[in-house]
């Protein structure tokens, strides 16, 4: 695999843990919005990552290793199924006729083990550029 390749597949993952990093913080941006433009309370969304044939030049497709690498993508964003959180709150001006509200069904607890997860791969994928770009430069140094 040559540097280029490393540095492709590595930015896909970057590009992708970017956008989970987004979800993650839209869901706890709007973990007490009751009423959205749709109507209801607000849904948490999760984001669906998906391996992606790396697009590389005649040359590359030539060698068989290539045929093997994969790239990151975001595949889609759904939005999370669970029921609501319904809270008796008769004063809330969101309340139905027996005075529940329905909040999102935004966990706070799986929302920052996604961030976390989501930093941690951001994390190893530029370490992994970091290793790439160190080998490239070393390579030139021997050429020297």
């Amino acid at each position: 695999m040559d540097v280029m390749t490393a540095l492709k597949i590595s930015g896909s993952a970057l590009k992708a843990e970017r956008t989970r990093l987004n979800v993650a913080a839209m869901n706890l941006a709007n973990m007490e919005t009751t009423r959205t433009i749709e109507g209801g309370p607000y849904r948490a969304k999760s984001v669906v990552f998906a391996a992606k044939p790396l697009e590389d030049d005649f040359g590359g497709r030539l060698a068989a290793a290539s045929d093997n690498l994969r790239q990151v993508e975001v595949a889609e964003v759904v939005e999370d199924k669970t029921p609501f959180r319904e809270v008796y709150d008769p004063g809330h001006p969101d309340a139905d006729a027996n005075g529940i509200v329905r909040y999102p069904n935004v966990d706070l607890n799986e929302e920052m083990v996604d961030m976390m997860a989501a930093q941690r791969g951001y994390e190893a994928n530029v370490s992994a550029m970091d290793a790439a770009k160190t080998m490239a430069l070393r390579a030139l140094d021997i050429s020297r």
